[in-house]
């Protein structure tokens, strides 16, 4: 029997294109995780998926990087579907573990992924670090504006109003207002 494994890692993207291939190619049951990233060390379709396996049957997925980012996952998931009389064939790779050959190509396609994870996080990193060095602020925009923030600080001050009742009027939650005061406090 062939079982299904389809993974996206953001809301943005889709599972159709995985499942409708995962389906053409004869999967009885798929498990699929939503806004898992591969390299996540709790997926929990990915390890139904494996629980469900019972001898003989293949484990099918779309493209490598979907199930793995890491060689050492991936050998130690080979070698646990091996003792359990178990492969994997990835559609998209055309890697088959049930052959030496497969076996082969598996392990160094997973080798590639996990370059290609460790120069991507590289290169984000550098990236970050020059742009922190031009004087860009990283991360989400402020919820408030130095202006509201300088006007609940006031009314504070002068406890004209409470955090709670400033903060339902700036549509956020006390504790974001109070983090925003705390951090223009510490500004120069």
């Amino acid at each position: 029997m062939k079982i299904g494994y389809a993974r996206v890692s953001t809301d943005e993207q889709n599972l159709g294109l995985q499942l409708d291939a995962l389906a053409a190619a004869g999967c009885s049951y798929t498990f699929s995780d939503e806004g898992v990233s591969a390299v996540a060390r709790h997926r929990p379709q990915f390890t139904a998926a494996l629980a469900s396996l019972c001898p003989g049957d293949t484990l099918v997925i779309w493209k490598m990087d979907r199930a793995f980012r890491s060689l050492l996952h991936a050998l130690q998931t080979l070698e646990k579907l091996e003792a359990g009389d178990n492969n994997i064939h990835s559609l998209t790779d055309a890697i088959d573990t049930a052959t030496p050959v497969g076996r082969f190509t598996y392990q160094i396609t997973n080798a590639y992924a996990e370059l290609e994870r460790a120069l991507i996080v590289e290169r984000t990193k550098a990236g970050m670090q020059a742009a922190r060095k031009r004087g860009v602020r990283l991360g989400r925009p402020s919820k408030l504006s130095d202006a509201q923030v300088k006007k609940a600080r006031t009314q504070l001050a002068a406890e004209e109003a409470t955090l709670d009742s400033l903060a339902r009027g700036f549509c956020v939650s006390p504790r974001t207002l109070a983090r925003a005061i705390e951090r223009k406090g510490k500004s120069p």
